[in-house]
């Protein structure tokens, strides 16, 4: 059981930040990050690690993967950078869950390098990748308006 993964759930910071960001990103014709996108990211984070043999838990994958948008109520409502905003969330939920200091800073370091290419931290590599990858760019209705440049849209199946 991932008892520790369903605790960030349970979190009443955690739960908050998601039905607020539902709430702002109803009228958004792009991508959402609600709770199917971070699930998304987590099972592909997970599965790459597994593929390659990563020394990746399965808990930092899911926590790493959950957290990682969260702080884009802050970006909408306040202009902070998400990946700021969450790796501060994350150092509020992660202890409650009962993740370690040296787990807590390997998730934080993660979400904070997510935007780039996730640096020299593998969880940080899976979590740029996998954020990327889980965008369903062929079926999107708002494909046309999107601001990625096609060669970056996701409109094969590669891995």
């Amino acid at each position: 059981m991932m008892e520790r993964v369903n605790k960030i759930l349970r979190h009443p910071v955690f739960a908050e930040h998601l039905a607020r960001l539902e709430t702002l990103e109803q009228a958004r014709i792009f991508c959402r990050h609600g709770l199917p996108h971070l699930l998304d990211v987590a099972r592909m984070m997970w599965i790459s690690a597994l593929e390659q043999q990563l020394p990746v838990t399965r808990d930092a994958a899911y926590a790493a993967a959950l957290l990682h948008d969260i702080g884009r109520v802050e970006q909408i409502e306040e202009g902070i950078p998400h990946h700021q905003a969450s790796t501060s969330l994350a150092a509020q939920i992660l202890p409650e869950a009962g993740f370690s200091e040296a787990e807590i800073t390997q998730i934080q370091n993660a979400i904070a390098c997510h935007r780039a290419d996730g640096g020299d931290n593998i969880l940080g590599q899976l979590l740029y990748w996998a954020d990327k990858k889980s965008r369903v760019c062929r079926t999107c209705p708002a494909r046309g308006e999107c601001s990625w440049p096609d060669e970056k849209k996701n409109l094969e199946i590669t891995r």
